[in-house]
């Protein structure tokens, strides 16, 4: 159901006004928005960002590793969901490869930025985009599955988030989250990206459970890399010159290769129900009691 962010009234229907107050959301561009004060600036992420993201993240090996995990998550989990809301969609990266490999879902993809809106209605054809403040989300039981990819970091009030999340699923529907893992791994790269923290696995466990969701499964990855990236890490905090925010993303070809076949076994170890305790990122799949 829809949920008017004014009144809190829920109501069904194809259209957005309230049947209690009126309210309705106005536009940016040509999408809906929840929250135009915050659509062309914030401080959650450098909107400029998106342009450079657009053109790597098909290409490079960290995006297209952490996509087969989440769509194999999809399939083997939520094999039946026909809805699904991405949160935090970005320039639609994850959802161009949900609807190639789950064309049946219907799906949401709700974003802060309008930039980022802009960058995925170029790459999507059937999702539904709108702009949204993650921490007022306008649905109640709506959606089967809702998934939030490297977002919940960028936001002091995650709690909130995932309370909104957890009302926006439908009973015995689904939560997946990935976040950047390991607070000694904190660096220049977090700073740039506006992280407000990386997660402990205790951490987010606690956050998720106190929400009212039932976790499935928790794993690390990014794991067989982690090595690398400490070193990574370590070298830009004893740097004296200017940060480049890309950098880390404009490898080699063959270096992008072989990264993205460690990651492809990796994914084999979890995918036969091993969970892995390091990593760079934190996978939590859980469910809406």
């Amino acid at each position: 159901m829809k949920r008017c962010l004014r009144c809190k009234t829920k109501f069904d229907g194809l259209k957005w006004s309230c049947p209690q107050c009126g309210y309705q959301p106005s536009r940016v561009g040509n999408h809906l928005s929840f929250a135009p004060n915050l659509a062309e600036n914030g401080d959650t992420y450098e909107a400029d960002f998106f342009a450079q993201l657009f053109e790597l993240e098909a290409k490079n090996f960290w995006f297209r590793s952490r996509n087969q995990l989440l769509i194999w998550i999809l399939k083997s989990t939520f094999a039946s969901a026909q809805s699904f809301l991405e949160v935090g969609c970005g320039t639609g990266f994850v959802l161009s490869e949900v609807e190639r490999s789950l064309p049946h879902l219907t799906s949401v993809g709700a974003e802060l930025f309008a930039t980022g809106l802009n960058f995925a209605s170029h790459r999507l054809s059937k999702a539904e985009l709108l702009q949204m403040d993650a921490r007022f989300i306008p649905y109640d039981d709506q959606f089967d599955v809702v998934g939030a990819f490297d977002v919940l970091e960028h936001i002091p009030e995650d709690t909130v988030v995932l309370s909104e999340m957890y009302r926006s699923i439908t009973p015995g529907g689904g939560l997946i989250l990935t976040v950047p893992q390991h607070p000694w791994l904190w660096s220049h790269a977090d700073t740039y990206a506006h992280h407000v923290r990386r997660y402990t696995a205790t951490e987010l466990r606690l956050k998720v459970e106190n929400a009212g969701f039932q976790i499935i499964r928790m794993t690390s990855f990014m794991s067989f890399l982690l090595p690398l990236m400490f070193l990574s890490r370590l070298r830009q905090r004893q740097s004296k010159a200017e940060y480049d925010p890309i950098a880390e993303l404009k490898i080699s070809g063959w270096l992008n290769t072989a990264f993205e076949i460690v990651l492809n076994l990796e994914r084999m170890i979890i995918r036969s129900g091993l969970s892995l305790p390091f990593g760079g990122s934190l996978l939590l799949v859980a469910k809406k009691l």
